[in-house]
């Protein structure tokens, strides 16, 4: 299948900037389930500067500055992708044990492993806890297989927290998330990795889009679609596989992957500064996420 993504972000400023400098990761990056065919980006006024660069975690960013006097900031990403082998084959009652699993990430020398290693470290925006841990850790016995007990994991997520986009920000900490059980996928899949990070093992964030459908009968509607994020594990020997708690589900070829870091601070999709102006501010956000047969 072949995706065409349209991500349109747009500022409205009170007062005119004269000076702005920002780094965007709207790119989206190969991985072994997807292939990205093109990207355009058109961006008004147009940029001084520009340049495509690579980040510490291989992901693709566009930085920018505009020079002049402006009002109004648009940035229009619209990129295709291919996607490939979906990563659903994989036997979740198969592979290492949650000890098995430990013990290589302590000890194995091979260099996937030890690049593995940082994501079980905490980062500026996860920060693994007893209270988390204790959330997690019945799931996660020594015997059971690792991507099964991760499975369980995303269920009770799902089960236990309700997707409530008014309640968090960008800003709200772990913990008011899981003692109020709301959020929205970027607090879903946080707290998946901290919880994951608390028990030993390496998991990251990933982030990207998702195709929504209609119900049936109706058309979808353009720019309706959104950022997502979800989360992957380490396995040691088996590398790195992806589950979506708020979703309850294994992404597959409706999940286009943007970017990975270690949380969302690492992958966020627009991030820059301001001189001279400014004030107060409008945002506005439209995701378009089409298939389209191959050819």
């Amino acid at each position: 299948m072949i995706y065409r993504i349209r991500h349109v972000t747009r500022y409205e400023y009170v007062s005119p900037v004269s000076l702005c400098y920002n780094r965007a990761h709207l790119l989206p990056r190969n991985t072994p389930r997807q292939q990205c065919l093109s990207t355009q980006i058109r961006i008004t006024p147009t940029p001084v500067y520009s340049v495509r660069r690579e980040d510490f975690y291989s992901n693709l960013y566009y930085y920018f500055s505009i020079q002049e006097s402006h009002k109004a900031l648009q940035i229009d990403v619209t990129s295709q992708i291919k996607t490939l082998q979906p990563q659903m084959n994989f036997d979740l009652d198969l592979g290492n044990s949650c000890a098995r699993a430990l013990e290589l990430t302590r000890m194995a020398v091979d260099e996937e492993t030890l690049l593995a290693r940082e994501f079980c470290l905490d980062s500026p925006m996860i920060r693994a806890s007893e209270q988390v841990r204790e959330y997690a850790a019945p799931i996660f016995t020594p015997d059971r297989p690792l991507l099964s007990a991760v499975r369980e994991l995303t269920s009770r997520i799902f089960q236990d927290f309700k997707y409530d986009p008014g309640f968090s920000t960008v800003a709200t900490p772990l913990n008011e998330v899981l003692e109020h059980k709301r959020g929205v996928c970027q607090d879903f899949a946080h707290l998946a990795i901290a919880c994951l990070r608390s028990l030993g093992y390496a998991a990251r964030y990933v982030s990207g889009y998702l195709e929504t459908l209609p119900p049936p009968g109706q058309e979808k509607l353009v720019g309706s679609d959104a950022s997502h994020a979800w989360f992957a594990v380490y396995s040691p020997g088996e590398g790195w596989f992806e589950f979506d708690p708020t979703n309850d589900n294994i992404p597959s070829e409706q999940h286009i992957t943007t970017a990975m870091g270690r949380d969302y601070g690492d992958v966020t999709p627009l991030r820059g500064v301001i001189f001279d102006g400014g004030g107060s501010q409008k945002l506005e956000v439209s995701v378009d996420v089409a298939a389209m047969p191959e050819s």
